[in-house]
Formats: structure tokens, sequence, C-alpha cells
């Protein structure tokens, strides 16, 4: 059994999807399906039931994750020994992001960086609730949550808010954006278990404006969701702005929202018991809005 193999299961159980659990790794997916396949055959039982269109923890592999997670754990805190050890006087953040932080990220750890040297930052992928998880177990120093925070053992910092924009065909006109505009459209959005307040704020804003959205093809990359809106078959999606604005795209228009628009707030999720120094040094760097 190998640690890896334990992650890549932790990540598609968090996901239940093995394309996303493969984007969040940074691996090809064949590769996260064929460590898993080992692993479940070194176990003598199936972890997941898989079908063509939806992948579910079995109760094997539902009893078998609170241990793969506390294995991970052990292992990120031994690390984390040697880490100090090694290198006395330095320290590893570990800070937990999603896509979408964009040039805010940037700013944070540019201003890090220049107020605490002898810091290095270890930026981890993860769903939501795998990132809140390993704040509360330690595996995480901190990390990036949009929305509510609510986790045993985790207190949210509110450092900014991200405005959302609709992406659209540039085909189409420019401005913003009426949500009734986007009626007869069909919606390209993650499943509501990876990112339960982006999801429920855009539906919220349909439902606000007299309409249930239509749903699209299945979102995959947001390469890949950009595009299929780009060839123009009636499809849209939101991005961040933080995120759009580095993005080089000429067949997609991102637009704002017509007032109040959409927006969500974005914390920094530590640990209840209180952060240490080099939390409060990244605390810091993330509400310096200068």
């Amino acid at each position: 059994m190998e640690l890896r193999q334990l992650r890549y299961f932790v990540t598609v159980a968090e996901t239940l999807h093995f394309g996303r659990a493969a984007e969040l790794l940074h691996i090809v997916q064949p590769a996260v399906s064929q460590q898993i396949r080992r692993l479940e055959r070194e176990l003598g039982a199936a972890l997941f039931d898989r079908s063509p269109r939806r992948v579910a923890v079995t109760d094997v592999g539902r009893a078998f994750l609170p241990a793969a997670r506390e294995v991970l754990a052990a292992a990120d805190r031994a690390r984390a020994v040697a880490d100090r050890a090694a290198r006395p006087g330095r320290r590893t953040l570990r800070v937990g992001t999603s896509t979408g932080l964009g040039d805010h990220l940037d700013r944070v750890l540019e201003r890090l960086a220049a107020a605490a040297a002898h810091l290095d930052v270890d930026l981890v992928s993860a769903p939501v609730g795998e990132r809140l998880a390993q704040v509360a177990e330690g595996r995480l120093d901190a990390a990036f949550v949009r929305g509510e925070v609510r986790h045993p053992g985790v207190r949210a910092v509110p450092v900014w808010t991200d405005e959302l924009l609709a992406a659209v065909s540039a085909r189409g006109p420019g401005g913003p954006v009426e949500p009734a505009e986007l009626r007869d459209m069909r919606l390209m959005l993650t499943a509501r278990r990876n990112h339960p307040a982006l999801v429920d704020l855009v539906t919220g804003a349909c439902a606000a404006a007299g309409f249930e959205p239509r749903p699209g093809p299945p979102a995959g990359t947001l390469q890949d969701t950009l595009a299929a809106i780009g060839a123009g078959d009636g499809l849209w999606t939101v991005v961040y702005a933080a995120h759009a604005r580095m993005l080089n795209t000429t067949r997609v228009a991102f637009r704002p929202f017509a007032p109040p628009g959409l927006a969500l707030p974005t914390s920094l999720a530590v640990a209840a018991a209180g952060p240490d120094d080099a939390v409060e040094a990244l605390l810091a760097a993330a509400a310096d809005r200068a």
C-alpha cells in the first residue's frame, strides 16, 4: 500500500469524479484509476461503485476513508518534522487553494515573501470539504475557502470578496448581463458537492429572475468548458473576475452581472485553536489590500 494510492483514493472519494480528482492531483486520469484498482486488489474489496454516469463510495470505502486520512495526516506531520530538522529557522506553510484565485493569490504570496522571507509555501489543490478537513486535522496550515465556512475545529478569517462574471460566447452582445437573459441558454457548472456556495449562488440568482437554469453538458476542466462556450452552442458558465483577468481567449466574453451583481466572500480557514506566527504572517499578507 502506497501513500499516493491513499491520496488518490481520498481525492476521488471527495470529488466522486475520477477526472476531477486527476485535475486536482495534477496527473492523468488513467494513473488515478490504475492506482486505485491496485489498492482495491490489495485490500480485496471494491472502494467505489463505478458506472458511466456516476461514481459512489462503497460501504468498504466509507469505512476505509477515515483511516486513509489518518495515515496521510501522520505522513504530513512526519515530513514537517524532517523539514524543520533539515532547515533550522525555515518553515513551510501548506495552504489549500482552489481554481479561480487568480491575481489575488499572486499578491498574497508576494506580500508574504516580502514580510517573511523565511517561509516557504506549498500550495495544495483539493475540494472544499477536503481542504477544511485537512485544516482541522493539521495537514494544512490554512486554506482559501469561498462562501460560508462550517466545520468543527476550523474558523474563517474574511480576506476579500470575489466578483463572478458570466462567461458567454463573444459573438453575443456586450455589457452587463441580467440573469434573465440567460434563460434560454444551458449552464455548465461544477456539481454542487464540489462547491455548494457557488452553485447555490448561481441557481439562486436564476430563481430570483424567474427561471431554473437548463443544465448543459457535464463541466470538465475550465479550459474545456470555455472551448465549448466559444463554439457558440448556447452555453454559459461563471468565472471569478480575478481568474478571468488571467485568461486569454477571443471566443468567450466575460460579462459582469447587472447590479447588485454576483459575488462570494473568500476567507482563510485556519485551526480554531489559534494560528502560530507563520499563519499570522499569511493572514496579514492576505488582509493587506494596499
